[in-house]
């Protein structure tokens, strides 16, 4: 069954949809109004299991529909990363939508610049991929609670970021549902002059980089992911928290359904202890794994954003991690789109992505 999607707003903000609905212009909207989220009262009931039937499973190997239609597709870092051109996401067919499906489960994030799709039209295509997150505390866009809102400024107060190392922001989207997010849309249409990258990272080249007995020792190891952060930070803010459940328990390496490659899935937004493990040997496993990540530059990339650029990535198989160098220049504002995806699993036969190219190479 999947995640509700709706909810009901009071007069004013379903005044503020309407208002939304017309403009179909979250930019503007931001630019006119700033901080201009909602933040309803409303309760959700828990989110219930369901099936996840990935689009990548229907996508043409060769990805043709992307390649022999776009202007150019290239690599931007050799594991991470690929950027086309000549595409927009708000005409793709359901053949190029499976075929970026696949795409982006192979590369991790898959960017695009001069991007016309606006917010509906970006839940739409983010239906393709999953049932769509509400986020459990986050504000929304009047009227749809399934948007998540980037938008910080000048007024952004910096105690939010004095008590944290940069480091610290590295995390995968609401890695404690149940069922967290598979493959995610970000547009960011409002930037400042210059700053307000994002980093993403390679959890199938971190687990590669790993050493035989690593990554031996943390196959099969399980890891506790929690929100509680982000329930007590909406509490301070007179907010609440929509859903009772927000902690879940994950496998430190899984398996991507399509790719069958194993990654490596914990991050320290998100990732709190190893079950079965004493609090020391857990902090000791994390913080390796946890700098493992940070500092392997080698398996990042980093996007510099233009307006109405878009990155679709996969929250399965990457961490991210935006750089809040900007908050004394101007504003930087977004939108995102996060459909969910299946349960995280280990397949014992599934190999790593080194194991796969290489093993292909041979049959060549």
């Amino acid at each position: 069954m999947a995640p509700p999607n709706t909810e009901t707003t009071s007069v004013q903000d379903s005044q503020l949809a309407q208002e939304l609905d017309q403009k179909l212009d979250l930019k503007q909207l931001a630019r006119e109004k700033g901080r201009y989220l909602v933040y309803p009262d409303t309760k959700y009931a828990e989110i219930e299991d369901f099936e996840h039937h990935d689009p990548g499973h229907r996508a043409d190997p060769k990805k043709a529909s992307l390649y022999d239609n776009a202007e150019k597709i290239f690599d931007v870092t050799p594991h991470i990363g690929t950027e086309i051109h000549g595409l927009q996401l708000n005409k793709l067919t359901d053949q190029q939508k499976d075929d970026l499906a696949l795409l982006v489960a192979e590369r991790g994030v898959v960017f695009f610049r001069k991007q016309d799709i606006n917010v509906h039209e970006a839940i739409e295509l983010g239906k393709h991929y999953g049932p769509l997150h509400v986020h459990n505390t986050f504000g929304h866009p009047p009227g749809l609670p399934e948007i998540h809102v980037v938008y910080f400024d000048t007024k952004t107060p910096k105690d939010l970021f004095n008590y944290r190392n940069a480091a610290d922001g590295w995390h995968s989207d609401v890695s404690y549902e149940k069922q967290p997010p598979g493959l995610t849309v970000l547009k960011i249409d409002l930037l400042p002059e210059v700053g307000g990258d994002t980093l993403w990272s390679s959890g199938y080249a971190a687990y590669d980089r790993l050493s035989p007995a690593w990554k031996k020792f943390v196959e099969g190891l399980e890891a506790v992911h929690s929100g509680e952060d982000q329930v007590v930070e909406a509490h301070k803010g007179g907010h609440v928290h929509r859903r009772e459940s927000y902690e879940a328990v994950h496998p430190v390496v899984r398996t991507h359904p399509v790719t069958g490659w194993k990654a490596l899935y914990v991050q320290p937004g998100f990732t709190r202890r190893i079950v079965g493990f004493t609090r020391r040997e857990s902090n000791a496993v994390l913080n390796f794994l946890f700098n493992h990540i940070e500092s392997g530059h080698d398996f990042q990339v980093r996007f510099r954003w233009e307006e109405d650029s878009v990155a679709v990535w996969d929250n399965r198989v990457t961490s991210h991690n935006a750089i809040f160098d900007y908050l004394d220049i101007s504003a930087r504002h977004g939108f995102r789109v996060t459909p969910q995806a299946e349960k995280p699993y280990l397949d014992p036969n599934s190999t790593s992505k080194h194991e796969s190219e290489l093993k292909a190479r041979q049959q060549q």
